[in-house]
């Protein structure tokens, strides 16, 4: 009976492990916030209404989900896709894809986000076009996160974005 035993407890921790190993909404009670200064990065960086997230620690891939999508406000906007997606791992945040960031009056797409150094306080976007640089003091707490169609009225006082104008894709669009 106890060689029984063995094996089977043996069995269950492996299996234990790889259902922890794909990651979980929340896995082991860490929050999403908690996970991010983990992997060297600041816990703003997503907003406060994360929804849950899964991260497959073998690749690190990081899925996160919202309650929808949303702006927030850090020194100009960004847009939260209902599902951001992102390579992790320390200092970095790779291949995103969900977030968008306000520059000019244009929404552009972030694609990766860096920490090189914690110590120098600055933390890079990869905006396409650019390396956008700011302070890491900015992203230190979640910020709230506005609903689709609406921005923080902290932003220029502007409440309501009328549909279609300067749409979160950028650019005019016809109202037709």
């Amino acid at each position: 009976m106890a060689k029984l035993c063995l094996p089977m407890f043996l069995l269950t921790m492996l299996i234990a492990g790889a259902a922890a190993d794909a990651g979980g909404g929340g896995e082991a009670g860490v929050s999403i916030h908690d996970l991010l200064r983990e992997h060297g990065l600041p816990a703003g960086l997503l907003p406060k209404a994360v929804e849950s997230y899964t991260l497959e620690r073998r690749t690190g891939l990081l899925e996160v989900r919202l309650e929808q999508p949303c702006y927030a406000k850090y020194d100009g906007m960004a847009y939260f896709d209902r599902v951001v997606r992102g390579n992790l791992s320390y200092g970095s945040l790779g291949g995103v894809v969900g977030l968008e960031q306000m520059e000019l009056f244009l929404w552009l797409p972030v694609r990766g986000i860096l920490v090189a150094n914690p110590f120098s306080g600055v933390i890079f976007f990869d905006i396409g076009v650019a390396r956008k640089q700011l302070s890491l003091s900015l992203f230190e707490v979640p910020p709230d996160c506005s609903p689709e169609g609406s921005i923080p009225t902290a932003a220029a006082g502007i409440r309501q974005l009328p549909k279609g104008f300067l749409g979160r894709k950028g650019g005019f669009q016809d109202q037709r």
